[in-house]
């Protein structure tokens, strides 16, 4: 070989050398990258070309694709039912999704390993691929509830309804809230300027108060610090007498912990069951430092707090009753003050646990999933979480909660023929801000059938004003319709 055709092979070998560099650099090393870049018009343009499967509750459609005739674009996502369900279905947007959209994504759009066989098959029969229902827990009777109740308050805040004996959701409502429709058009200026509006809103529409944010719990806590107070010593009970001061002295601070508006609570030593029904903070603030940080945190972690984080299958945020610190902060987080933070969903677990004789199970929200044919892909299986409470103290507690509704702060959530048991809550806030209305609720004792939370943020403003009066006739609504009463 002469010397100029062995330089041209050199340059050839080497040329071809760095093309399959190039290749395997590209579709290696930035596949993801060149695929998520918004300037991939390919991938804008893929996403609307498979029928994503419906999201539904029972025969109720909430989320569903839509062909578009004379259009770029083959589908479009369409909510049917618009805010009712936003923080639930989520959104599908040009270039992202929220809540079930976003967590079963690849079920909804058929690209799932799982879905594997059906696509299969699909293609061997020269059928159009199209992605798997995903059936929700949700009753669309008390979803409309709940959002109706709450919205009528003209207040922000959040209801969340779980059945005790399962842990399936049935209620999810956050107010404010926003249209999915207007998140999930083919226009990405007028998606994008939309969802930029939304997000700059100061009530935060988009933030589900379900589950993305935490509160102080106020006294709705005091049911879990009487179950470990009842937990730790099997010979007290609703008719066990404490102490119960206008004023209960806090040590190392010359700041005392007094009842709510200062009120006495009772004659001064009273039951257990009178502190309940009345929600006096004295007995409750001594309960928790009698018990100690040790084990108020021991028996909130079996009632799921500060455990392993939470997806149903969206993510949960952490719950916690605060870091460790002196007596005195003990007190107030025994009452659900000081560092205590608690999202709605925790609170209504803490009520399932209680009314389902101590078991607390995982909550969930996606009832089965099946392919375009109606085969299974998956179906829930009710799993418990933790065991919080033994039955016996369960027992106590639901009575207990029971009397707080038929003669306590909880009066306006009773219903005729049914027991319901319940905790009222008032939890304050910033200086200068209205307190937050908590109510955590269960219905039937006998046989539980759904576990309510409630809040009302800034719920509690006037002086008649509190979780029993803003938040219960709320819970009782969802109560209600869950019972078909």
């Amino acid at each position: 070989m002469n010397g100029p055709l062995k330089r041209a092979s050199i340059a050839c070998l080497l040329m071809f050398g760095l093309l399959m560099v190039n290749i395997n650099y590209l579709q290696a090393v930035r596949a993801d990258q060149l695929r998520e870049d918004p300037r991939n018009n390919r991938n804008f343009y893929a996403r609307y070309e498979v029928e994503r499967g419906r999201i539904t509750a029972g025969n109720e459609v909430l989320a569903e694709s839509v062909e578009k005739p004379d259009s770029d674009f083959r589908f479009q996502r369409k909510y049917p039912h618009g805010p009712l369900y936003a923080h639930i279905t989520g959104f599908f947007s040009p270039e992202s999704e929220s809540a079930i959209e976003r967590s079963r994504d690849s079920l909804l759009d058929g690209s799932d390993p799982s879905l594997l066989v059906r696509r299969s098959i699909d293609l061997f029969t020269n059928k159009a691929t199209k992605g798997a229902n995903v059936d929700l827990t949700i009753v669309p009777k008390a979803q409309e509830a709940g959002y109706e109740a709450l919205r009528r308050s003209g207040k922000r805040g959040a209801v969340v309804a779980i059945a005790p004996k399962t842990g399936a959701i049935l209620t999810m409502v956050s107010v404010p809230t926003y249209d999915p429709n207007e998140l999930s058009g083919t226009n990405k200026g007028d998606v994008f300027g939309r969802y930029a509006e939304l997000d700059k809103n100061k009530n935060k529409p988009l933030i589900n108060r379900v589950i993305d944010r935490t509160y102080p719990p106020g006294s709705t806590f005091k049911a879990l610090t009487m179950a470990a107070y009842l937990e730790e010593d099997s010979s007290r009970g609703p008719s066990t007498m404490v102490e119960a001061p206008q004023l209960l002295d806090l040590p190392n601070t010359s700041a005392d912990l007094p009842n709510y508006g200062g009120s006495a609570c009772g004659a001064g030593r009273v039951t257990l069951q009178f502190a309940l029904e009345r929600s006096c903070n004295t007995p409750f603030g001594a309960m928790g430092m009698e018990l100690g940080y040790d084990k108020m945190l021991e028996h909130a972690k079996k009632f799921g707090i500060g455990g392993e984080p939470l997806e149903i299958p969206m993510g949960v945020a952490g719950s916690g009753i605060g870091p460790k610190e002196d007596a005195a902060a003990l007190a107030q987080a025994s009452i659900g003050q000081r560092s205590n933070q608690m999202t709605p969903l925790q609170m209504a677990m803490i009520a399932a646990g209680i009314a389902n004789d101590g078991k607390v199970m995982k909550p969930y929200l996606i009832n089965k999933i099946a392919d375009a044919e109606g085969g299974e892909v998956e179906t829930a299986k009710p799993e418990e979480l933790t065991t919080a409470i033994s039955p016996e103290t369960a027992d106590k507690l639901q009575q207990m909660m029971v009397s707080v509704v038929n003669n306590g702060t909880a009066t306006a959530a009773r219903i005729p023929g049914v027991e319901v048991g319940g905790k009222t809550g008032t939890a304050e806030t910033a200086e200068g801000q209205a307190p937050h209305a908590w109510f955590i609720s269960f219905a039937d004792v006998q046989d539980p059938e759904v576990a309510v939370a409630v809040l009302v943020e800034s719920g509690s403003a006037g002086t008649d004003a509190s979780g029993g009066h803003t938040a219960a006739p709320i819970a009782k609504a969802v109560m209600e319709a869950v019972l078909d009463r």
